[in-house]
């Protein structure tokens, strides 16, 4: 078995809505049957006992090693603690190659498990040892490491409860929330509108406690100190006991509290010294910790936090104690759990110290030992939820310690004896505001019952009924793709949004473009959604991005498809019928939101078929408005766009909306029919997304398809007299239309320039001149830059065997270079003459064109 060309699909994508893994298995002829292999699924079971039955009851088809793949993969991350259910595997044309498709929920650790399920397969074939736990264990630390924390993961499972998108700018916990304009960014626990400012105000201890004091927030009195003597002297001067801390610290790194000797004061300030230079001394509030938390302008939880600590048993030593604790399948080395496992260290030794024991004393029975003095849970702390008991007063002064460093969301530390009462009335105080606070005491805490931290603040970044989309409209076809996008765009701009649009020529945000090449791929979609300036998206979406990574987005507010031919890229990543490119081209349709709409070409039977894989409404478009598909559509009161006595009608029940062919000037006067097509399904697009009918008619009207709006768009020039069209038609079915379109044009005569793409199929470039020798009186075959894998000279033969059975060719001529084509057929062109120029450099031969007609 052989392993190869393994890729993530980081959206929903031709096999299901899930992100996941794929790889291409090759298996030898004995591998097709795993029932042949001697033994081999016995010595399997034996290596991973949790491997699931292969195949339901009562079927005895052949069981190939891919499908083992498949199943192994997918059982290694559910044995991991890994959410994942889908799975699939599928035979190619090819003998013994399989396409395998694992769900995966971090593509690290799908990744791995791909790695790691080859790994048993092998020793399972070669009958030797595989370290199942330490590969489980692996697949765990990984996904601990690379999975979201458990704070930033409730906001986005909230996000995710209300259909809001999100997605991870870094490894980290930055991440972003809904799309274009309308996106909000959080950083673990701090939003995207907390300032800098109010982070470091958080950070400097003693000027919190400054700005809280004069707020009316009672805060134990304290100073920052220099050294040892200073601190010692500050001591004095507040009054013991003291606290010792690092003035910017955090996590309770460094802090010694409940200190009444020089001793400790030394002591604490060299354990404050190691993680920070400035130390601040301050009052010690006797009492309980307490982590109030504030979002907003609300207090949304509050926790009582303990010290790590054991209780004697009267047999069993400190450090037996702390192991059996530890035991506790709550505690866990990271922050995946609700507890972490409590530390035996030199500061568990000096706190223990102080109570008069070592590590192997053994505590009276009841006997409580405190391992810390601090009540952090990432030290071994536990939390006890006291939401409900807090006092109006309590929260009212949490809040406003929040809202005075100017943190939108705050984790206030509490001291005092308990929050029933007002704080004032205890002696307690506010010890410290916190930046980006640990959320895992109040999702989890160690005994009470869990708060929705994530949904409160989710709730104040998006109002109840923003879900913090944008219109996404996405395009895909054979043909008309790049010319129904810009089109799109163009409607949209018209009625005043800030449109980003994908294509095959680059990316354009409002109108300027920021990146140049084919963009018709899911990194560009990103990157669109990404922009802050964006109102609405529309994505050109091309087969070979949706097979690589799947789609750039959840889901789409519209799905466009113009039509479906059979030159589109066939043969190539195993799509080698229509019927499969179909499939393909539908994932966008299948992805369409819940309240969207699929705009369908209902004279494309193959395209009209996909309305049963949409979830939502569909838009039918035609010229032929008695069209079954659209009659029958149109009487169940559905949306259709249609043609009827010159005008483009677009009906829904008895509304009617029209806009005269002559008025849109990409069509001529309705004499181009492939664009009318085109126009059809933008104005449907438009329409989908409510966009007014004042400008769309207005955006129709101003959209000429010349060669700065539409490049290689059926460009249209007057030389001399003669029309010159240039176009970057590139399969039969363009070619077709495009014949069709200017046979409308009257000439004398009639002249095309072409070349063909390398990495078509030999049927499909011989049928391109198949097509135009029935039309042209000249053909010019010319060799593009790029062959495609394709030997010097071999399209260009392909392209003239097409032209052997033409009926109106009467002249031939085949030229190395496209320019050098161009200008032959522009130097033989006389007045009445029309020249159809199929380019391939697209910018440099229209920018070579213009030229050319420039001079005259």
């Amino acid at each position: 078995m052989e392993v190869s060309r393994i890729r993530a699909l980081r959206g929903p994508n031709l096999w299901s809505h899930h992100t996941a893994v794929e790889a291409i298995v090759a298996c030898t002829n004995e591998e097709m049957s795993i029932a042949g292999l001697n033994g081999f699924e016995d010595r399997l079971r034996a290596l991973f006992p949790q491997l699931s039955i292969l195949q339901p009851t009562g079927h005895d088809d052949a069981i190939s090693m891919g499908h083992v793949f498949e199943l192994l993969t997918l059982g290694l991350q559910a044995e991991a603690g890994c959410p994942v259910t889908f799975s699939r595997t599928t035979q190619t044309l090819e003998a013994g190659i399989f396409q395998v498709v694992v769900e995966y929920s971090e593509e690290a650790v799908g990744r791995l498990a791909v790695e790691l399920a080859e790994q048993i397969i092998n020793a399972a074939l070669k009958d030797q040892a595989f370290d199942l736990p330490a590969a489980l264990e692996q697949l765990r630390d990984l996904d601990e490491d690379v999975r979201l924390g458990p704070s930033t993961g409730s906001i986005v499972n909230a996000a995710v409860a209300r259909n809001i998108p999100y997605r991870r700018l870094t490894d980290g916990s930055l991440v972003a929330f809904g799309w274009g304009s309308r996106q909000r960014k959080i950083q673990a626990a701090e939003m995207d509108g907390t300032s800098a400012i109010a982070e470091a105000i958080a950070q400097d201890k003693e000027l919190t406690k400054k700005l809280l004091h004069a707020a009316g927030v009672p805060v134990p009195l304290g100073r920052s100190v220099s050294d040892p003597d200073d601190a010692w002297a500050a001591a004095l001067e507040i009054g013991l006991p003291v606290v010792v801390k690092p003035k910017d610290g955090n996590q309770g790194k460094g802090v010694t509290v409940n200190v009444t000797t020089r001793e400790q004061l030394d002591a604490g300030f060299h354990a404050a010294s190691e993680f920070r230079d400035d130390i601040l001394v301050e009052r010690f509030l006797p009492g309980n910790d307490f982590r109030l938390l504030v979002v907003g302008n609300k207090l949304v939880a509050a926790a009582r936090r303990d010290p790590p600590q054991v209780v004697g048993d009267g047999k069993q030593s400190v450090r037996e104690l702390v192991e059996q604790v530890n035991k506790d399948p709550r505690r866990g080395s990271g922050h995946s759990t609700s507890l972490t496992k409590i530390r035996f260290d030199d500061i568990a030794l000096a706190s223990l110290a102080k109570q008069g024991f070592v590590a192997d004393s053994i505590p009276p029975k009841g006997q409580r030992v405190v391992l810390r003095n601090n009540a952090n849970l990432s030290t071994g702390g536990a939390a006890t939820d006291v939401t409900d008991d807090v006092h109006p007063e309590v929260a009212a002064r949490a809040v406003a310690a929040a809202q005075m460093v100017g943190l939108d969301i705050c984790g206030v530390d509490l001291v005092c004896d308990s929050v029933l009462k007002p704080i004032e009335q205890q002696n307690g105080g506010i010890v410290e505001v916190n930046a980006a606070p640990g959320l895992r005491m109040h999702l989890s805490p160690s005994f009470g019952k869990g708060r929705q931290v994530g949904e409160a603040i989710i709730a104040s970044m998006f109002d109840d009924n923003d879900d913090g989309r944008i219109p996404i409209i996405a395009v895909t076809g054979t043909n008309g793709k790049t010319t129904t996008v810009r089109l799109i765009a163009h409607l949209l701009t018209a009625s005043g949004l800030r449109t980003g649009m994908t294509n095959t020529d680059g990316v354009y945000v409002a109108g300027r473009q920021i990146d140049c090449g084919d963009c018709s791929g899911p990194r560009s979609a990103r990157n669109v959604l990404s922009h802050p300036d964006v109102d609405a998206a529309v994505f050109e979406t091309a087969r070979g991005g949706v097979l690589r990574e799947g789609l750039a987005y959840d889901r789409c507010q519209v799905a466009v498809v113009t039509n479906i031919g059979s030159g589109d890229h066939l043969g190539l990543n195993y799509i080698t019928t229509v019927e499969d490119l179909a499939v393909l081209k539908r994932v966008i349709v299948q992805n369409v939101a819940d309240n969207g709409y699929a705009v369908l070409n209902a004279a494309d039977p193959i395209v009209a078929a996909m309305a049963s894989n949409c979830p939502s409404a569909v838009i039918f478009f035609a010229a032929d408005h008695q069209h079954p598909v659209m009659a029958t559509h149109r009487a169940q009161g559905k949306r259709v766009v249609y043609v009827e006595n010159g005008h483009l009608i677009a009906a829904e029940g008895k509304t009617r909306h029209s806009v005269p062919l002559a008025d849109i000037p990409i069509t001529r006067n309705g004499s181009i029919g492939f664009q009318v097509e085109n126009v059809m399904a933008s104005v449907a697009a438009a329409w989908a997304v409510n966009t007014d009918w004042d400008s769309i008619r207005a955006g129709l009207k101003s959209f000429a398809n010349e060669a700065d709006n539409a490049p290689g768009r059926f460009n249209v020039f007057n030389f001399r007299g003669a029309t010159l069209i240039a176009d970057y038609g590139h399969n039969p079915d363009a070619i077709l239309a495009l014949v069709r379109a200017v046979e409308t044009m009257p000439a004398k005569r009639r002249s095309v320039v072409i070349s063909g793409a390398g990495d078509r199929r030999d049927q499909d470039i011989r049928q391109q001149t198949e097509i135009l020798g029935e039309s042209f009186d000249d053909v010019v075959l010319y060799q593009d830059q790029c062959q495609r894998g394709r030997a010097d000279g071999e399209v260009v033969a392909l392209l003239r065997e097409g032209l052997k059975q033409a009926t109106k060719t009467s002249r031939i001529d085949e030229i190395n270079g496209e320019f050098i084509a161009i200008d032959l057929a522009m130097d033989r062109l006389e007045a009445g003459d029309l020249c159809l120029i199929l380019i391939d450099q697209v910018e440099e031969a229209l920018a070579h064109i213009t030229k050319r007609v420039a001079a005259g």
